[in-house]
């Protein structure tokens, strides 16, 4: 690879890939080329990165010739067959579906906990965590090297585009129905007034929470409770770490939101802890409740770092902390966390350049 290394943005035009396209306007331009790859049915249209109209070209083989680095957000089934065409003409392919994160050949990434994993990447292909993983994994991860992290407990609020476009749509056509009715004050009067629109949640969210996220699985877990243990392990490198996850869904558009219990191998300071998360990379400690200030999704969201806040001492163990955090689930939770990654992989954090490192 001579010059500025080409990337491509796969899934350009989808919610995530909009703002992956932003988020290489807003930082620093380390890119040569950026090519913008979709579906058939969106090539030809035309959309601005870095202040130029780049149109949209069709996913095919020929699509990756020359590109050295190569963002995926699609479907996880596109994913898993497009990836590896990715790799075998030569790209390093960042992917931000389910496709490869349980996958021991791939290594699953966030660049301020565990960038290291990056030196092997035997199928030239690296992932990014689920969005709820996101939310709370750097924070836990700076705990985690301070005092060693023993067991983890938490239950997650997250936003409808974490299901994508049909969520959002899902949620606003709900809240449409319900603005101004008396609804929610009698059993299933919000479940008849909301009918089918119920989009790709089992039960209406506006007006109402949800403890389910994800298909089902085995023993009453959904899938993505349990993505979201198996990731925090592979990530902080504790593969037998207790880990127990209760994800929820709530009426908010964007930002997913999580309450923590994180016990440590030793007695945590309440003032150390603090100390850690202040000055922690991609964290920021918003703090003080008897002044109302803490985090919440309408704050946070369109923001970059993972906000947290409630941070307290448990009450019956000095080794455990409870704590609030919030997340932008399109931006750290899926877009800015690929394109850090893909920003390692282009420079010498990396090791080598990313065009003549396919293979780790």
């Amino acid at each position: 690879m001579t010059g500025r290394p080409t990337l491509a943005v796969v899934g350009a035009t989808g919610a995530v890939g909009t703002v992956m396209l932003r988020l290489l306007s807003q930082r620093a331009d380390v890119w040569g080329e950026i090519r913008l790859i979709a579906s058939a049915r969106s090539a030809g249209r035309k959309l601005t990165v870095r202040g130029v109209e780049v149109e949209v070209t069709a996913l095919t083989e020929d699509a990756f010739d020359g590109v050295d680095l190569a963002l995926f957000d699609v479907p996880a089934q596109v994913a898993a067959a497009w990836a590896p065409v990715a790799a075998a003409r030569g790209a390093v392919v960042v992917d931000n579906s389910g496709a490869f994160r349980a996958d021991a050949g791939v290594p699953l990434v966030v660049p301020e906990v565990n960038p290291h994993a990056l030196r092997s990447r035997p199928r030239g292909i690296v992932a990014s965590p689920d969005s709820a993983t996101l939310t709370m994994i750097v924070a836990v991860g700076a705990l985690h090297a301070e005092y060693g992290l023993r067991e983890l407990v938490v239950s997650t609020y997250q936003a409808a585009s974490g299901a994508g476009r049909a969520g959002v749509d899902a949620l606003r056509t709900q809240l449409a129905l319900v603005a101004g009715t008396e609804l929610g004050t009698r059993p299933g009067d919000l479940r008849r007034a909301v009918g089918d629109a119920t989009g790709p949640f089992p039960e209406p969210v506006a007006l109402n929470v949800v403890p389910w996220t994800g298909p089902p699985t085995a023993d009453g877990w959904s899938a993505q409770e349990l993505a979201v243990r198996e990731e925090t392990r592979r990530i902080l490198g504790l593969p037998a770490l207790p880990v127990a996850v209760t994800c929820v869904q709530v009426p908010v558009v964007t930002t997913h939101s999580m309450t923590v219990h994180a016990r440590f191998q030793r007695e945590v300071a309440l003032d150390g802890a603090r100390e850690i998360l202040a000055t922690a990379p991609g964290v920021v400690l918003c703090d003080d409740p008897a002044a109302g200030e803490f985090p919440t999704p309408a704050d946070v969201v369109d923001t970059d770092p993972a906000w947290v806040g409630r941070l307290r001492r448990a009450l019956d163990d000095p080794a455990a902390l409870e704590f609030f955090v919030c997340g932008d689930n399109l931006r750290k939770g899926a877009a800015l966390n690929c394109v850090q990654i893909a920003e390692l992989l282009a420079g010498p954090a990396a090791g080598e350049p990313a065009g003549a490192a396919g293979r780790g």
